[in-house]
């Protein structure tokens, strides 16, 4: 091990132990971006490996989450805007990785349940069939041997202004469906309502949203649920996003919120 590796390794224990003593979030969600740029800078024809790159990554998380107890993790892998606006190569590149990558992974995988978020409408009907049915797969699963598995939510055709818009449209259809008044369908309109109704009610709202490759907005990500969520902007592209870097969020995190308590 050379020197600099071994640097590297003494710094991320130190990290961990710093960690470790302080609070941790329970939920983490994530915006991965700079795949494309990326794989750019390292040299591949098409740069749209990098979302394979970025895919693939996805297993390194879920084992620093794992090791830390942190139990859920949502990442989002495509926008709708995505879906409908970038050049159909690179939709069906991504829609391949979705199904060969994460939805067969994570099928495999004991220690993680599938979450999915965002409309599924949008996706190829092999990729919706994939990733449905790896929820499938994975849905009645409590325990992985004697620990509690955790919770992974893919955001795939997602975004956050749809995700409320489907609910109040949720809710709406709810009430006429019951045959209220307008007045009464109007006043169920709550945040309660709106919170019971969005893709996954039942998980918790991220405690910290981290966002790689340098750009600092959430770009319609969880508009709901990270209303009061801790911001962490990383300035690695996301396939290039280290251990240590996974840490210093974590630190930044339990930084803030003992700062706060």
């Amino acid at each position: 091990m050379s020197l600099t590796r071994a640097a590297v390794s003494l710094y991320a224990r130190m990290l961990r132990r710093t960690v470790l003593a302080g609070p941790l979030p329970r939920h983490i969600a994530l915006i991965m971006d700079g795949n494309r740029r990326w794989a750019k800078e390292n040299g591949h024809a098409n740069p749209s490996v990098g979302h394979r790159y970025g895919a693939e990554h996805i297993d390194d998380v879920l084992a620093w989450c794992a090791d830390l107890g942190i139990d859920h993790l949502t990442v989002w892998v495509a926008s709708a805007d995505n879906l409908v606006k970038r050049p159909a190569a690179e939709v069906a590149f991504l829609m391949e990785v979705a199904e060969d990558v994460i939805a067969h992974r994570v099928s495999r995988s004991s220690k993680w349940r599938l979450h999915l978020a965002g409309n599924l409408d949008l996706l190829p009907d092999s990729t919706a069939r994939a990733l449905k049915e790896a929820a499938e797969v994975t849905a009645d699963r409590a325990t992985s041997g004697h620990l509690p598995v955790g919770h992974l939510t893919v955001a795939i055709g997602y975004d956050g202004r749809g995700e409320i818009l489907d609910a109040v449209r949720s809710i709406l259809d709810t009430g006429r469906e019951r045959g209220l008044s307008m007045d009464d369908i109007a006043s169920s309109v709550t945040v309660e309502a709106i919170s019971a109704h969005l893709y996954n009610p039942s998980l918790p709202d991220p405690d910290l949203i981290i966002r790689t490759s340098g750009e600092q907005r959430l770009s319609d990500f969880m508009l709901w649920q990270g209303v009061e969520s801790e911001l962490y902007f990383c300035d690695v592209y996301w396939p290039g996003f280290r251990h240590i870097d996974f840490l210093r969020a974590l630190r930044a995190y339990a930084a803030r919120i003992g700062s706060a308590s």
